[in-house]
């Protein structure tokens, strides 16, 4: 199996930039959260779970599910968001793991934005933490969905903290607004990247 390096930050921090910045350089990229999209489809098992909990006001006229509606639910009920993760979470995992069989590759980048709120870091090799500071996820999460300030740092409120997410890193991007140096940060973790994988199967072959 592939070296795995778990990318993570929180809302707004960049981290489809930098996966999609990695994917140039020809690594394989998983994104857990378009698994959690795909798991969701209409006529999936997981969406008429769904409606079946929530009822058929959860979905669009289309039949897809309407996330801001399930959105609303789960953030002004645990009870709620506990029994959602409990369904979907596994179907994640699963379809993660069928992914990662799949690749011939060195390493690849494992997008997982909430890797620290579910404890999910030990099935990574590796945690890359892409950070900016609370002012500029603001700004940039207004700017993306429209949404108010208040809404924003209602978003912020509900991941782990900044210092806890860098405590668990291993390495870290600073991915601020305009960084001319991000490109050329990216092509040296590349490269530290494709020796650590090379290390590791080494030790594996040797066992």
């Amino acid at each position: 199996m592939s070296y795995i390096v778990a990318l993570t930050g929180g809302i707004g921090s960049g981290k489809s930039t930098v996966s999609d910045k990695f994917a140039s350089l020809g690594v394989p990229i998983i994104d857990a959260d378009i698994i959690s999209r795909q798991i969701v489809m209409p006529n999936t098992y997981a969406l008429n779970m769904i409606k079946q909990h929530f009822g058929s006001t959860i979905l669009n006229n289309d039949g897809s599910l309407n996330r801001a509606k399930l959105r609303k639910k789960i953030f002004s009920d645990p009870v709620e968001k506990n029994w959602l993760n409990d369904l979907l979470h596994p179907l994640i995992h699963q379809e993660t793991q069928r992914q990662l069989t799949l690749l011939d590759s060195p390493y690849v980048i494992w997008v997982v934005p909430l890797l620290i709120e579910n404890n999910l870091a030990h099935l990574a090799n590796r945690v890359l933490v892409i950070d900016v500071t609370p002012e500029e996820q603001i700004a940039r999460i207004i700017k993306r969905d429209g949404i108010s300030q208040q809404e924003a740092k209602n978003i912020l409120s509900n991941q782990v903290s900044r210092t806890r997410r860098l405590q668990k890193a291993d390495d870290i991007i600073i991915n601020y607004d305009n960084n001319l140096t991000l490109d050329e940060t990216i092509a040296k973790l590349h490269q530290k990247y494709l020796q650590l994988a090379m290390n590791a199967c080494q030790e594996t072959h040797n066992e």
